[in-house]
Formats: C-alpha cells, structure tokens, sequence
C-alpha cells in the first residue's frame, strides 16, 4: 500500500503541474502570445492561501520553466541588526523558459513576464513577508538598521537589489542578456512562516506568461535560507569558553543573538584596538562618518552596528573592504584554523569532517548539505574545500576559487575527493573536460559550477540543482521540479522534458551523450560497430556500466530478442542485450 505522506506528496505534486493547449505546437515564431488563444487566458491564483490547489490538469504545455536558487542556501545574521552584520537577507532566484518545439532558438528570452510569489511549503504554510509573524513578534530588524549598515534606506519587504520579499502577490524577474537567464536578485527572505515557526526553505511559484497574460509555464523551488550562522558556542557569554572572554568579561546581554557579538566586538577592539582610528579616513571616504575611534563597541554602543564587511572585503558583498585589511573570509578562517573546538578538545582546523565547520556554518539544523554529494557520510566539507586553513589561505579569492565539477568527475570516475590534499586544499588535475565547469567563469582565473552552462547554453544549475543541493535532494521540496517535468526526481536528464520530441543524436547531448529511447535500441548498432571505445566513458572500459550509464527511471525497450526491462537505477552494460560489445 502506498503510505499517507507519499499519497499526499503525489497529489501535490500533480497540483503543481499546468495544462496549457497550444492554438499551433509547430509555430515557433519568437512571440509567445502568437502561439496562445484568449480561452487559455490564465487570471486566476490557482493557489489556495490554505495550501490546496485548483489546478490539477497534466502538464502540455509547450514550454519548460526552470527555476534554481543560485547558492543552494544563503545565509543571513538572524533576527537582530543592532550590533554587527556579516551578512543581510538576500536570497537570488534565476530562470531559464524553454520553448519545447525546435531544436534552435529555445530560449525564451523577451515577448514574455516571469513572476514570483510566495506559496506554501509541503506542511501547508507560507512565509509572505520578513517583518512580523501573525504573533506580531519580528522575523528581522533588518529595515530598521539597514542605514547605518548598508549607507541605503530600504522600504520594509525590499531587498538590497530592489527585490522584495515573495507575497501572495507576482514580483517580476528581469532577463539578464549577460547571464542568459531570468533573475530577482537580493529577495530578502528569513527563515520563518508567517506563524512564526522555523522554515529553512520557503517555497516559491514562478510563473511565465506571455505579454497577454497568457500562462506559458509555471515551476515551484526552495529559497533557501539560514539564520543558524552562529557564534554563542565560543562566544555567549554562558560559553564558559575562557579563551574567548573579552578583558572586560563578558556582556550578558539577556538577547542570546546580540550577548555574543558584544562579546565578539569587545575582543575584536581587545586584539586590534587600534582597527577604527588607523582607519578613519577610509571609513568616511566610504561613507561611514559614525565609527568611534575608540573601537567598534564603543560605536555600536551608540547606536551605529558595525558591518564586517566595511573593513574586511567579501566577494558576498562587492566593492567592500579597506586595502591592505584581510579579507573576511581569510580573516575568520585563519584564526579560527587555530581555535579549539571545546567539544572535541582539538583544533578546528585539523577537523576532517563537518562538524567543525557546523561549529558557525548552516548546519547541523538547517542540513542545507542536502544534496546527492552531502547525503553520502564519506563526503565532507574538507573533502571538496580543504582543511578550515586552506580555505583561509593568504591570496585566496573568496566565493570566487571554489571546487569544480572535474574535480570529481572525469575519466570515467566519481572521485569522492576534490582534494588531493585537504591540509593546501589542491584541487585534482583533470584528464578531460566532459564534466567540466566553463573556464574563465564569471572571471579571469576561476572556474564556477553556478555560472557554468552546457547542453543547449542551459545553466548547469537548471538540470543539477544548486550547488549544495543537487539533484536529488534529501529534502523533498527540491525534487518537486525535477518530478514535476520529468515523472521522477534527480538530474533533469529526460530529453522530453525540454523537447517535445525525442532527438535522435549520437552525441550531442548532455556532456556528449547519446539519445535514450527505443529509438537507440537499433541506432547504437552501427555506432558501436564503428567505434565502441567511444562507449567506454559512460559504459566503463569493461562495458559493463558505471555510475554514468545508470538509468534515471525504470524502463522497458522492445528488442528482436524480445522486451528487455531495466529498473531504475540499472547499470546499463553490453551485457545487458549481448554478450558483451563484440557479441550479437
């Protein structure tokens, strides 16, 4: 019998896909709205504000929507601004409509409006705004500090970038021509429903419609976010952590969130006293006129927080930082590489697994490492980013020198190191590029896997899922997309789930790959006869299958020695249908 959750999360499932009837499925004029008749006019929120959903129709639509968050989780410092900032609300959503018809020209890229809106989470609750809960108790104070910190002023609800907060109301995305995707930057989301319970992963419905108001298209995804960045460990002033105490002891601050960063500013100004005075003329230059030069207690005492990053630069944050000061993450990493971790009685930088790094990073609560690499024990942070101290290193280009796919991926291989020494976090040379992040991504000398783009200039997010939370997910609600165009959860690797009909390729699919269907069945044969070493990267140099020849869901193809099945899964092998590649 099927379980209750599992009934329930089908039938959500099937309320998320839309029907839309094309007028002419073979148009492919650039216009959206030529393609569309007024009787499927879409003016009503198919959305129940309770949860439910009117919309039940199998999607047909002839166009493929595919959000992603950009990081896989942001973080942010919580509910309290007053003291000090690392990082604000500011949560990205990126987009690419694909039109299913054709093989050129797929991208939908103007003619159209993609929107954004809150909707519930699996549990039946929303998170529509990140100022008050229905108790009237604050999510954040952010806006009210957002001056003092940002040299901005902010209406409640809009991010940093313009963006607001997702509401039961559409906000628009806007096309990047530079990043050939649709995008709300900075959407300032907190981590808690509108009743005020804990929710790392607000869900959001995006809609494409033509100019119209046609629906095209619409998909629901995660913007994840954290709050559990967290120092009270070490810091709190109930810590008993002595090596962390401030000379002047600790603040006691009856608020947990704001008593450990008075202790962190009190021990900063301890260690560096002279860090605001040497500085002066380059915190006004920047705008920043409040700064007492007795140190950065003393200026948030009076009422002017202190924000990291305007002294200490962070890729997180561009254009910040003071010239000759370490950068943030160089800062917090280096010195904490030393620190002892009181619960292991040994240092933080010789930790192997990601309990050190959980220490102030999401985390042990958040889980935000969800994804098909975070789910396995044998992988850990050090594994892809090195030692606390090889993150930390001198020159490093934080958020920009990250671990790439290739790393792990090449030859043939699943390595489950990046590193091929955690304690310089040396990445592993690649023999090939088959599964390679695009070089010179977004900048000269790095090499991202969230910028990266592949098969059809489609961003190697939309069919992975983002980084920390690729596909399929621990969490459910990241599946929902790929179940939602495909039947199954996982890599977005069907090709009808952006075609409306099956290509037939030998290699121009995805990473080089093959069509799947019946149709290869015969098709592989003369392929095979004329080169089968071209089998062996996918299929193992045995050809007996590997990881990369393993099917996404189960599958029946009919042969002329009858109907072979394969389950989900299955490692596909020359030996499944011959006696190996040079049998009949």
């Amino acid at each position: 019998m099927i379980s209750l959750l599992r009934l329930v999360l089908i039938l959500f499932v099937m309320a998320l896909l839309t029907g839309c009837n094309p007028t002419d499925s073979s148009n492919n004029s650039d216009n959206p709205s030529e393609e569309r008749d007024d009787k499927s006019k879409h003016h009503e929120d198919d959305d129940d504000p309770n949860g439910g959903s009117t919309t039940t129709t199998v999607n047909n639509s002839p166009y493929t929507l595919l959000a992603w968050n950009d990081l896989g989780m942001h973080c942010m410092d919580g509910k309290d601004y007053s003291v000090f900032s690392i990082l604000p609300p500011y949560n990205t959503l990126n987009a690419q409509l694909i039109k299913r018809s054709g093989t050129s020209n797929k991208h939908v890229t103007n003619g159209v409006k993609l929107t954004y809106r809150s909707v519930a989470s699996l549990n039946g609750k929303f998170n529509t705004t990140s100022l008050l809960d229905s108790q009237n108790n604050p999510k954040t104070n952010f806006w009210d500090y957002v001056t003092p910190l940002f040299n901005t002023s902010l209406t409640d609800n809009i991010g940093l970038a313009g963006y607001p907060t997702a509401s039961l109301l559409p906000n628009d995305l806007h096309y990047s021509i530079t990043q050939n995707w649709w995008e709300a930057t900075g959407i300032p989301m907190t981590p808690y429903n509108d009743d005020g319970t804990k929710n790392y992963y607000p869900m959001v419905k995006v809609t494409a419609e033509d100019l119209s108001g046609n629906l095209l298209a619409t998909t629901t995804v995660v913007l994840p976010v954290s709050d559990e960045m967290d120092c009270t460990s070490c810091h709190g002033s109930n810590s008993g952590y002595s090596d962390a105490k401030p000379v002047a002891g600790w603040e006691n601050d009856t608020n947990a969130e704001r008593d450990y960063k008075w202790n962190i500013l009190r021990l900063h100004d301890d260690k560096f006293p002279t860090a605001v005075s040497s500085n002066q003329t380059a915190l006004q230059a920047s705008g920043y006129n409040n700064y007492n030069s007795s140190g950065l207690y003393a200026t948030a005492k009076a009422g002017n927080p202190v924000l990291c990053a305007t002294c200490h630069s962070t890729n997180a944050l561009p254009n910040t930082g003071i010239a000759g000061i370490k950068p943030l993450t160089e800062a917090l990493h280096t010195l904490h590489a030393s620190v002892t971790d009181p619960t292991t009685n040994q240092t933080l930088g010789s930790s192997s697994n990601r309990n050190a790094c959980y220490s102030c990073h999401p985390g042990a609560t958040t889980k935000c490492l969800r994804g098909a690499m975070g789910k396995q024990s044998n992988i850990q942070c050090q594994s892809c980013h090195g030692s606390m101290s090889a993150v930390g290193t001198h020159g490093r280009n934080g958020w920009l020198e990250e671990p790439n796919c290739q790393s792990c991926h090449q030859n043939g291989q699943r390595y489950t190191e990046a590193v091929t020494d955690q304690m310089t976090g040396t990445l592993r040379a690649a023999l090939d590029n088959r599964f390679a992040t695009n070089a010179n991504t977004p900048a000269t000398g790095v090499s991202l896997y969230r910028f990266s783009k592949g098969h059809g200039d489609m961003q190697c997010s939309a069919c992975h899922g983002s980084t920390h939370a690729i596909y399929p997910s621990s969490h459910q609600e990241d599946n929902l997309q790929s179940i939602a165009v495909q039947g199954h959860e996982g890599t977005i690797g069907e090709c009808i789930a952006c075609h409306d009909t099956m290509p037939q390729t030998t290699n121009k699919g995805p990473h080089g790959m093959h069509s799947v269907g019946q149709g290869w069945v015969k098709g592989h044969e003369d392929v095979a006869k004329k080169d089968k070493t071209q089998c062996a990267s996918c299929h193992g140099a045995n050809y007996r299958g590997t990881v990369l020849s393993k099917t996404f869901s189960q599958r029946s193809f009919s042969t002329e020695w009858g109907t072979k099945n394969f389950t989900a899964g299955q490692k596909v092998s020359c030996y499944d249908c011959h006696n190996g590649p040079n049998g009949d």
